[in-house]
């Protein structure tokens, strides 16, 4: 009996469609099926899922798995539901996607380097003023969280003039930035950034550390970007910030709910720009040849993919 790979979501139709192309473009050689295609027999011959936000009941009617493997790079929704028996989880790295969330990291930085808020607000007000020009050179970024996609935003960010910072739970190198590391460097790091980006993933660990008392550590006046998970920062405090002016604006792409719910402050606060989870969206063609690669070389070698640690989440 051959072996199948099965395809296990929640997209629409259409992006399911879209992904199946592009995957069994990318894996001529394999029998890919979605999962309300699969028969009994073809289920129980699936050794590989590819899934997207799946319900943990679809994942387990295949009971043979020896791996399974993420079409995002966030996989917190898919860790929490996982049973500690589970297969191994490969989360997608993409570099389309790390170089499409640099780009989004410049971008948005850019626009509060440029006091683009301000000049917002002012036209709405029909004011004519203008405001002190601020050299990237003169501004210190603060990124939290030195990743795959942290990295590559810090180097991008170098190479645009400004100097950055950057916090991870361990000691890195990165070059041209200066690197802080643990509880005590974060809130160092913090102190003097005039922009702070957060691009953790979620974790147990993660999950409000962006809070009241670290936005306190912030230089009164200083940015956030989050372009990381909502709920690793506290809202409630941040609005308490914002509101007292404690901070600047924030740049918010990510949310602890999804779509942003009608009723939140936060639509309509002066200080915040809010995006529709469009920082660095999958690209359904590199992301198939990436999980191509993966499954070309176990096939070749039994050797899985560099898989997700459940216990710190990613």
């Amino acid at each position: 009996m051959s072996d199948i790979i099965t395809l296990v979501s929640q997209l629409s139709d259409d992006q399911e469609a879209a992904y199946l192309g592009a995957l069994r473009k990318s894996l001529p050689g394999e029998v890919l099926l979605p999962l309300r295609e699969t028969s009994a027999q073809q289920r129980a011959q699936s050794s590989i899922a590819i899934v997207a936000n799946p319900r943990p009941a679809d994942v387990a009617r295949l009971p043979n798995l020896a791996w399974v493997h993420s079409l995002w790079a966030g996989v917190e929704q898919l860790v929490a539901a996982w049973p500690k028996d589970g297969p191994p989880i490969v989360r997608l790295v993409d570099p389309e996607m790390s170089r499409t969330m640099a780009e989004a990291v410049l971008a948005w930085t850019y626009y509060l380097q440029r006091d683009m808020p301000t000049y917002r607000l002012q036209q709405t007000d029909r004011q004519w003023c203008q405001r002190v020009y601020r050299k990237p050179s003169s501004m210190e970024i603060g990124i939290v969280g030195l990743g795959t996609l942290g990295t590559c935003a810090a180097e991008r960010l170098v190479r645009a003039g400004f100097r950055v910072n950057g916090w991870s739970r361990t000691a890195k190198n990165v070059d041209g930035v200066h690197v802080y590391h643990g509880d005590t460097g974060l809130n160092d790091m913090l102190t003097t950034a005039d922009i702070v980006i957060c691009l953790m993933p979620l974790t147990s660990d993660t999950r409000g550390l962006i809070d009241g008392a670290r936005i306190a550590q912030m230089k009164r006046g200083a940015a956030l970007i989050n372009f990381a998970r909502g709920p690793i920062i506290v809202e409630a405090e941040l609005l308490d910030a914002l509101d007292r002016g404690l901070l600047s604006h924030a740049v918010l792409d990510v949310f602890d709910i999804e779509p942003l719910p009608l009723q939140s402050r936060l639509w309509e606060h002066p200080r915040v720009t809010i995006l529709p989870h469009i920082s660095a969206p999958t690209d359904v063609h590199t992301a198939a040849s990436v999980i191509a690669a993966n499954v070309s070389e176990y096939r070749k070698t039994g050797k899985l993919p560099a898989s997700v640690d459940l216990t710190r989440g990613y």
